[in-house]
């Protein structure tokens, strides 16, 4: 195995999945919401959703979608249209209560690992990360190797993110203060596809 490539593969997707996205913003936004406990599965959604991307993406569908510009077409507008309505979901929420109810509920394990198919920062990230770093050791151990690089660093970015969320509910407590907090992070989803749909 590479080491220097082991180095720079960490370095790049250290840096993809902690700055915001999609995900990101949407853990923060649970974390705010409910807390870090019961955000705990919508991390762990995440971390194995994508892990399952890049396997699925090194066996061959990055091919496939480069071979059918359609489809990839059709898959970049319908995660659009996906995210747009989980911001529109952020926005209407509100906190959990003391007594655990909430007019919303965190995102599940399987719906956040569903939602990495449709992730546009993740697809374009996977992407990228198995062409330029397939190289990192023999073929099917390179694509295990990301695989699992990017479930540990998805896990620790996601919780930070939600840690981050969750330290705010000590500051944002009016309902007031909390509707502004969940309207800004969609309306931060929302603009996070602008590079996705004008690129």
């Amino acid at each position: 195995m590479s080491r220097e490539l082991t180095i720079a593969f960490i370095v790049f997707i250290v840096a993809a999945s902690f700055s915001p996205g999609p995900n990101n913003i949407m853990v923060m936004t649970s974390g705010l919401n409910y807390g870090f406990r019961r955000t705990l599965p919508h991390i762990a959604g995440i971390a194995f959703g994508f892990c399952v991307v890049v396997l699925v993406a090194g066996i061959g569908l990055g091919a496939v979608l480069a071979a059918h510009p359609l489809l990839q077409t059709i898959l970049k507008y319908a995660g659009a249209a996906y995210l747009i309505y989980l911001a529109a979901m952020i926005a209407l929420s509100t906190p959990a209560a003391s007594d655990q109810t909430a007019t919303g509920r965190p995102m599940s394990f399987i719906g956040a690992a569903l939602f990495q198919w449709v992730n546009i920062k993740g697809l374009v990230t996977t992407a990228g990360m198995v062409t330029a770093y397939a190289a990192i050791a023999p073929y099917p151990w390179n694509m295990i190797v990301l695989a699992l690089l990017s479930l540990v660093v998805a896990l620790l970015s996601t919780a930070a993110w939600t840690f981050l969320g969750s330290a705010v509910q000590s500051i944002v407590r009016s309902p007031r203060a909390l509707r502004a907090f969940n309207v800004a992070m969609a309306l931060l989803l929302v603009a996070s596809l602008y590079p996705v749909l004008t690129g």
